[in-house]
């Protein structure tokens, strides 16, 4: 049956829905990593005695060695598939975070945050090439779910560190406790992913070997930067701000993060739904405003419960638009895992300028005017929100 925008959804069979609810798993699991890493990383810079500026480099490592891993899954996936590189990436990621907490010396951090970095490139890239598979399937917006799942996860990992902090629990524990329950999620879901011939299966076209042109990929990959400049703000400097602008101290300087998923998720779970009756490109574009208010009020913000809120529009504006980036990759056709990862990889662009931007910012002014850039590019996503409509494109087979 046709939605209001052309997608024709099909009957999921039980190897479709077992294929997503796998795909959930993983995304749960990457956000629950990923969360209790970074709303750890002011723990890290007490524990380690890092100065603002060693704390930026540290941040930069992560995103520049993640562009790497998204560029090795897409070839990877390509040739085996995106399930076993799943499977793998994220049982690395679990274990790294993991050795993260039990970790005691400064040349283990920026090891240990170099592997981060490969392993959640991998990851990222290869659960949305599965998800994108699942969408295929289903014929109709299913994808922003996924990043609702995400959020579940972030929350949960934000959530274990407030209420950890509040117990005075251990760090290397409060590191160690979320991500082993993540690992085993993982380990007992994950070889439930489709096959590499059932991921193909769904692609419009079969060729394995296609030219993906960039032309069509480039308003999605600016998008996917801008966003991740404001992911990034908010992801390595939201307890940094907390502590540092406001003054907040124990479970209250995690939760800014924590209201951010939490308003991310609150969105994502009727974002697919807005997408089937609106279409992505209105979506994104309503997003993109209520994101760029959002962090300017975080700029603005008088004390914690304006900023609180002030990350929570971010969360809610920004919340579409990663998902709908993918989603329009995935309907490029033939070479798809060449384009999702190529949209991938300006997650890590945006992630690394904004660590860069709003760190240097951080270091030389204060943690307050750091958000502006991010408010500034965010708002620039108004312009690129029609490139998330794309038509699919007649790709050209490689020559042997």
């Amino acid at each position: 049956m046709p939605t209001p925008h052309g997608e024709q959804t099909q009957v999921p069979a039980p190897r479709d829905r077992q294929a997503r609810v796998a795909t959930w798993a993983a995304f749960f699991v990457q956000g629950l990593c990923f969360a209790t890493l970074l709303t750890h990383v002011i723990d890290l810079q007490h524990e380690f005695g890092l100065s603002d500026t060693d704390l930026t480099l540290v941040l930069l490592l992560v995103p520049v060695i993640a562009g790497v891993g998204s560029v090795l899954a897409g070839s990877l996936a390509s040739r085996y598939g995106s399930a076993p590189v799943l499977r793998v990436s994220q049982l690395a990621v679990c274990a790294v975070v993991v050795l993260q907490g039990w970790n005691g010396s400064l040349a283990g951090l920026y090891a240990l945050s170099a592997a981060f970095g490969l392993a959640v490139g991998a990851v990222d890239a290869a659960m949305n090439m599965q998800a994108v598979a699942v969408e295929r399937t289903y014929g109709m917006s299913v994808l922003t779910g996924f990043h609702a799942v995400w959020s579940v996860g972030s929350m949960l990992g934000a959530a274990f560190n407030s209420a950890f902090s509040a117990l005075g629990v251990e760090l290397a524990w409060s590191f160690s406790v979320p991500v082993v329950i993540g690992a085993v999620v993982s380990a007992a879901m994950l070889p439930r992913l489709y096959t590499r011939d059932e991921e193909r299966a769904t692609a419009r076209a079969v060729e394995t070997a296609a030219r993906v042109p960039w032309r069509p990929i480039i308003p999605l990959c600016l998008a996917m930067a801008f966003l991740y400049v404001g992911d990034a703000a908010v992801s390595n400097y939201s307890t940094v701000y907390m502590e540092k602008a406001l003054l907040a101290t124990g479970w209250l300087v995690p939760f800014a993060y924590l209201a951010y998923q939490a308003a991310m998720l609150v969105a994502r779970v009727p974002g697919d739904l807005a997408v089937r009756r609106y279409g992505p490109a209105p979506v994104v574009r309503a997003g993109a405003v209520i994101a760029a208010l959002g962090t300017l009020g975080v700029v603005v913000a008088p004390g914690p419960v304006v900023a609180v809120a002030s990350f929570g529009l971010v969360g809610i504006g920004l919340s579409i638009i990663a998902p709908q980036s993918f989603s329009a990759a995935g309907r490029l056709g033939a070479g798809a895992e060449t384009a999702i990862a190529r949209v991938n990889l300006f997650n890590y662009v945006g992630f690394l300028v904004g660590a860069a931007v709003v760190g240097t910012i951080n270091d030389t002014v204060n943690a307050r005017v750091a958000f502006l850039p991010a408010a500034v590019l965010v708002a620039l996503i108004v312009f690129l929100a029609g490139g998330f409509q794309p038509r699919a494109v007649t790709t050209t087979a490689a020559a042997p």
